[in-house]
């Protein structure tokens, strides 16, 4: 099962830092999620007010494991106001999620089988308005669907340079 783990990785990555190096003037943000998940992100702008995010990161709740997500956001820019030079857009999305199994011994939730969920993502950036770097904050309640149904939460919080 570590093949499989490596193999996803290697292919989610391939696919999207392909992705980064053709598009790096359109908007592609990679940075670090700090959380629950905890790795590495990337944000790809398609308009003005959409994009797709994506994480590869390690789960830490209930066990640790591998995690992988992506997510379509819509982004808000007339809810906050920002105090200091910038933006302050607020996001919500749907996306998904999968959680690779726990090889562990230990017999935990997903010990047995990868998990394959439900993400709603709601947070808040900051765009900086002099430099090509933004923050962000999310809390992601989590319904996974695959191998039964359970209710999860992920938050987090990061930082991504932009190309």
């Amino acid at each position: 099962m570590k093949g499989l783990k490596i193999a996803v990785l290697l292919v989610f990555s391939g696919v999207l830092f392909g992705t980064a190096q053709a598009q790096t003037t359109d908007g592609l943000g990679v940075g670090i999620i700090l959380g629950e998940p905890t790795g590495l992100g990337l944000k790809k702008w398609l308009g003005n007010d959409r994009a797709i995010d994506a994480g590869v990161a390690w789960s830490f709740s209930e066990n640790e494991s591998l995690h992988v997500h992506v997510d379509y956001l819509f982004h808000r820019f007339d809810v906050l106001t920002a105090a200091v030079p910038g933006r302050l857009p607020v996001h919500f999305g749907i996306g998904g999620r999968l959680k690779f199994k726990d090889d562990d011994e230990k017999k935990k939730r997903n010990s047995d089988d990868n998990l394959i969920g439900i993400r709603v993502p709601l947070g808040v950036s900051y765009l900086f308005a002099s430099a090509p770097i933004d923050l962000f904050a999310e809390i992601v309640p989590v319904l996974d669907v695959a191998p039964d149904t359970d209710f999860d939460l992920n938050a987090a919080i990061g930082v991504r340079y932009y190309f």
